[in-house]
């Protein structure tokens, strides 16, 4: 791939010392310092110290954090080898008990809002109060250790109170949007076989109603190893909907649950660190999602660490990720609760009534650290919106982004337009992990366009195809090439570890490869060049389709782009671009210029595309992916089935369009 300009781009935001000196990040180097004498003069060196040496620093997070566990482990890493790193064995602790253990009524656990609720607070108490009464419930049902709960549920508290239940008991949670449908559910939730089903009878999105009694019917169907169905009265609390079923499975309400086991103690069971803790799921676009299973002791430890030394949360602060729970960031919120911070829910459209809703929130909330995609902050620009200078968002520390690069000029446009001083953490990571790779650091500055580090622990380079590292500065494999805690233990009906083995280690054996291109700066910032399995090779050239999308967005008239280049069988290739257009823009010979010349100005001739093409929407997945592989398949006239699964899209009808297309070719 080219190499890109390494000139240093502006600083657009410093710690101060007074940030600095109260960071979990320099309290942790102090204790380092204090308790196991050992300086690192920068954050670089501590990174470095914590990849050689592996054991020695998950070790000083088990000691640092205070891990809760019910008998010692013999060993911190028994195996380096991936896959089947060996953590901590022979400890025995939970994830539940460790977030309950900070709980305190100086400040709520939960805030809620959603499109139909008004702002709702849940107390710690009330949190455990619910957490126990629907632990007991499953308890009393035969649930035990290892038995799989999946629910079918919206971004709101009821999600939280079952996953923390299942937590605490050692049941495995799974969880998918309701904005699925049933025959995509049922291909994440068949592979685990849950005994119990939690759903909600519909939600509200977008000022619209959507009842899904229907699809939890057909998934009561589609899974026949459900014994007893949860229904939760969401979209019309004062009916009780009709919901078919077959067997045995017997149907209560989320409210009996609560009124039956009111009095229950809240108790938590001691589990292996590698036992299970949830199931994930890849996007599933192109066919069967896997089903990447995480430990507790994983989980624990590493989200401890992000959510503390990279995110910098404090006990009381309200932490905000605008996710759902089909998204690894649902997840990542909760974590949140490690750091005896208040977590915000929100369920609805980021864009109804309009964009201003969620920083509406974040005013209403006293949200510190807001968390969004970078679709959203790109929106939010074209759109020309200052929420800055509507809303009163003095409590805001930082803004989180993820699922997408997040280019340069929306890094200008949040200084400009949101808050001048705020902490602009860009980050990514995955469902693999459930965390984030690279992220934030509240001792570096933010440079625009460059997410500020690889996290501590994670032992990252940049690859080329031979397995060499690249150059400072050129593009090349994201590569992982020591164990973390947090990568899955397994994926859920693969015995023989082949999927997990060809998901990750197929390329560079006993290496992790993440399937990005990055490039690592002279100053050990990143900056995420797209996913390589969509590379653009073009000429010879591989080019990143962030590049693409990063000179687009300098251009008001895309809303925004897709790029895909066919290889054909003689050597040559096409490179079309696709463009979804503003209200009231033309692709004209004037526009079409303009977008060639930014494209060869910003890189090179080599980004041109050779046609470029207006489309009434870009394809995304649930989790906010745009799908350039599988409209690629598409236009190579796979199977349509095979190409892609619609049940897994946000907006389905988008490839039509392109199905359309292809055919006339």
């Amino acid at each position: 791939m080219n190499q890109n300009n390494s000139t240093t781009p502006p600083v657009l935001w410093q710690p101060s010392l007074e940030i600095q000196d109260q960071s979990h990040l320099y309290q942790f180097m102090r204790w380092l310092h204090q308790e196991k004498n050992l300086y690192f003069e920068d954050y670089h060196a501590l990174w470095k110290w914590s990849c050689d040496f592996q054991a020695d620093f998950w070790e000083s997070l088990w000691v640092y954090f205070r891990i809760a566990s019910h008998s010692p482990h013999k060993s911190v890493l028994g195996s380096s080898e991936m896959p089947g790193a060996r953590w901590f064995e022979g400890a025995t602790l939970n994830y539940a008990e460790h977030v309950f253990r900070g709980k305190t009524t100086a400040y709520p656990a939960i805030v809620f809002q959603s499109e139909q609720h008004e702002m709702q607070y849940i107390s710690w108490d009330e949190l455990e109060l619910q957490t126990a009464a629907f632990a007991s419930f499953l308890k009393k049902k035969g649930i035990v250790k290892g038995d799989r709960v999946a629910a079918y549920l919206p971004n709101s508290p009821h999600a939280i109170v079952a996953s923390l239940a299942c937590m605490s008991i050692g049941a495995i949670w799974s969880s998918c949007s309701p904005d699925f449908g049933a025959s995509s559910v049922a291909d994440r939730f068949v592979q685990i076989e849950p005994r119990v089903l939690i759903a909600v009878d519909g939600y509200s999105y977008g000022g619209k109603a959507f009842d899904k009694t229907g699809e939890v019917g057909q998934l009561c169907n589609l899974l026949p190893s459900v014994e007893q169905i949860v229904l939760i009265p969401y979209l019309k609390s004062d009916t009780i909907p009709a919901v078919a079923r077959t067997g045995s499975g017997e149907l209560v309400l989320w409210d009996e649950i609560q009124s039956g086991f009111s009095n229950s103690p809240l108790e938590f069971t001691p589990l292996e660190f590698s036992h299970p803790i949830w199931v994930l799921y890849s996007s599933g676009t192109t066919g069967n999602p896997k089903a990447i299973t995480h430990s507790h002791g994983g989980n624990l430890l590493e989200h401890l660490k992000y959510l503390h030394f990279h995110n910098d949360v404090h006990p009381g602060e309200r932490f905000f990720w605008y996710s759902t729970t089909g998204w690894m960031m649902w997840n990542f919120t909760l974590a949140a609760l490690l750091a005896r911070a208040t977590i915000v829910l929100y369920d609805g459209s980021p864009g109804y009534p309009d964009l201003n809703v969620l920083w509406e929130l974040t005013e209403k909330a006293g949200i510190t650290h807001f968390g969004t995609s970078a679709p959203f902050l790109v929106s939010c620009m074209k759109a020309g919106i200052s929420p800055g200078n509507r809303f009163d968002l003095s409590g805001l520390r930082s803004i989180g982004s993820t699922g997408s690069p997040l280019p340069p000029e929306a890094f200008g446009y949040v200084y400009e337009n949101i808050k001048s001083d705020v902490w602009l953490s860009s980050m990514a990571g995955g469902t693999d992990v459930c965390t984030a790779w690279v992220g934030g650091n509240p001792l570096l500055p933010v440079y625009q366009g460059e997410i500020q580090c690889i996290c501590l622990g994670c032992a990252m380079e940049s690859w080329n195809e031979t397995g060499l590292p690249v150059p400072e500065n050129e593009v090349g494999e994201m590569v992982v090439t020591r164990p973390m805690p947090s990568m899955p233990v397994f994926f859920w009906n693969d015995e023989d570890g082949a999927k997990y083995q060809s998901s990750y280690f197929e390329q560079y054996p006993g290496v992790w490869r993440h399937g990005d291109w990055i490039k690592i700066t002279e100053r050990e910032s990143v900056v995420i060049m797209g996913r390589s399995d969509a590379t653009l090779n073009r000429q010879g050239v591989r080019i990143g389709t962030a590049e693409i999308y990063r000179a687009l967005d300098q251009i008001p008239e895309i809303r925004d782009s897709l790029i895909i280049n066919l290889e054909k069988a003689d050597g040559t290739d096409w490179m079309p671009l696709f463009v979804l257009l503003n209200t009231g823009a033309e692709l004209d010979e004037i526009l079409t210029g303009k977008i060639k010349t930014v494209l060869r100005t910003t890189y090179s001739p080599r980004h041109v595309p050779d046609t470029i093409i207006a489309v009434p929407d870009i394809p995304y997945t649930i989790s906010g992916k745009k799908m350039e592989t599988p409209v690629k398949k598409i236009f190579q006239k796979r199977p349509l089935d095979k190409a892609f699964n619609p049940d897994s899209m946000r907006n389905p009808g988008s490839m039509k369009f392109f199905i359309d297309m292809a055919e006339k070719m």
